[in-house]
C-alpha cells in the first residue's frame, strides 16, 4: 500500500510505503530517486508487514522495486503505474 500526504508549504510528498508478503524475515525498496544500488530497508511491524516513510520531490516520478528475503523481487500493487525495464519484467511506478 502507498499512502501519500502533500504539503501545501513543502516541496516534497511524504510517502509511506506498507507491504506484506508471508514468511518475510527482510524488505527493501530500491530505486526511489534513481538509486538502485542503496536500499531503503523497511521496519518490520508486531502485525508481520513492512513499513516506511520517505520523502519524495513532488512533481517527480519513481520506478521502485520491492526486495523480500534479499531474493524475491515484487512490485506494489497499488503502484500508480507500471513500466517495462531492461530486465524483461516491470518496476512499479510512484508519481508525485
Amino acid at each position: 500500500m502507498v499512502q501519500k500526504t502533500y504539503y501545501k508549504t513543502k516541496d516534497y510528498c511524504k510517502v509511506k510505503f506498507t507491504v506484506s508478503v508471508e514468511n518475510a524475515e527482510t524488505i527493501e525498496i530500491l530505486g526511489l530517486n534513481s538509486d538502485w544500488e542503496n536500499s531503503v530497508i523497511m521496519s518490520k511491524k508486531k502485525d508481520g508487514s513492512f513499513t516506511c516513510d520517505i520523502n519524495l520531490p513532488k512533481d517527480s516520478n519513481h520506478e521502485f522495486k520491492y526486495l523480500v528475503n534479499e531474493t524475491l523481487w515484487i512490485n506494489e500493487s497499488e503502484a500508480d503505474e507500471e513500466k517495462q525495464n531492461e530486465f524483461g519484467g516491470t518496476n512499479s511506478v510512484i508519481n508525485i
